[in-house]
């Protein structure tokens, strides 16, 4: 049995975590740390077994400390930071407090208890982005790990930042840490601000489909529930101190997600009985193609041509894989998503879906 601190876990691919580690490994048991922002939904919680959700704020390092010594806690998975690229453009000082100073605070938690008294068994594996490698161009090779960092967002410098601050507190203090970069996640729970989120939903209520500049700005897809397997194996098999990449091998033009999108939700209103009734306003619902409500907008500021994953030491010291294929992961997000407006509906008010 192991006690996990799982920062974050109320949001996205943290929540999908939490659902992953309680299934896989149903004796342990998990401690929630979110300050339930935006992003951030207790029903994103609902089912996970062996699972206490603590609302506050990684910045607390005394809350963090009192929860690793009250639970026995020697394992923390760091997935809370703020991650939309445009809110950071708009308002860069909350990446800052939450991605920098908020690692800085965990880590100073772990060193305490951690490594006080002659120490013990510990693992603090944080999460972190292709985003902090920069851009690529059409033919340069995939982001490795020993790719150097050039971020060109306040979101990848400030996660660039993190992983500096995981990788000192290494180096200097010897605290046994991973770090994992992943790529583009998608799957259920994703906050409808992301892409594939926004435009099924926009598609669903007849909404344009906002693309940037010309829509071939290039990302590598990973599924979110092998992103959370890529984590187990780094939790288990990773060595401390070492940056694992971890990427789905679906490395497509945004305009090919999105029209992959309009196709999926064309083909729900054609097999899914009553859509047309509860989403009237799809054009799918009236038999025209949801790819007529694609509008190109102007391109975001700094926005990076190209990430792409080299996976190989992942695959290679890790027995890492990706299992999901681009298009049924798809497939089988759209259907969560329409089984599932309980959980999306509630949202609405705030991404003005």
């Amino acid at each position: 049995m192991a006690n996990l601190l799982v920062t974050g876990g109320a949001g996205f691919i943290g929540g999908n975590f939490v659902h992953y580690w309680s299934e896989a490994h149903p004796g342990d048991s998990i401690v929630v740390l979110d300050a339930l922002t935006y992003a951030g939904n207790r029903s994103t919680l609902e089912g996970a077994e062996r699972t206490r959700l603590v609302e506050g704020d990684i910045r607390e390092t005394d809350l963090v400390t009192r929860l690793l010594r009250e639970h026995d806690i020697a394992t923390i998975v760091h997935f809370a930071a703020e991650s939309h690229v445009d809110r950071s453009i708009t308002g860069p000082d909350a990446f800052i407090d939450t991605n920098i100073l908020g690692t800085n605070s965990l880590l100073k938690a772990a060193r305490a208890v951690w490594l006080a008294g002659g120490g013990r068994e510990h693992r603090f594996h944080h999460i972190s982005t292709d985003e902090v490698y920069g851009s690529l161009g059409p033919e340069d090779p995939a982001f490795s790990e020993t790719t150097a960092y050039a971020p060109n967002s306040p979101y990848s410098a400030s996660k660039a930042a993190s992983d500096h601050l995981v990788r000192a507190y290494h180096h200097t203090y010897g605290l046994n840490v991973t770090t994992s970069n992943c790529s583009n996640n998608y799957g259920p729970y994703q906050y409808p601000e992301k892409l594939i989120p926004l435009f099924l939903l926009n598609a669903l209520s007849g909404k344009p489909l906002p693309i940037y500049g010309d829509g071939m700005n290039v990302r590598d897809w990973l599924h979110v529930e092998d992103h959370c397997r890529g984590i187990e194996a780094c939790l288990e098999r990773g060595e401390p101190g070492e940056t694992y990449n971890i990427g789905g091998g679906a490395e497509l033009p945004n305009l090919e997600v999105i029209e992959a999108i309009c196709r999926e939700v064309d083909r729900a209103f054609e097999e899914v009985e009553g859509l047309a009734e509860r989403y009237p306003d799809a054009p799918a619902a009236a038999g025209q193609p949801s790819a007529s409500l694609k509008t190109f907008v102007e391109d975001r500021a700094g926005h990076d041509r190209r990430y792409a994953i080299d996976e190989t030491k992942a695959r290679s010291a890790l027995a890492y894989e990706p299992r999901h294929d681009f298009d049924e992961g798809l497939r089988q997000t759209l259907r969560w998503y329409l089984a599932n407006e309980d959980w999306w509906r509630p949202l609405s008010g705030q991404t003005g879906i």
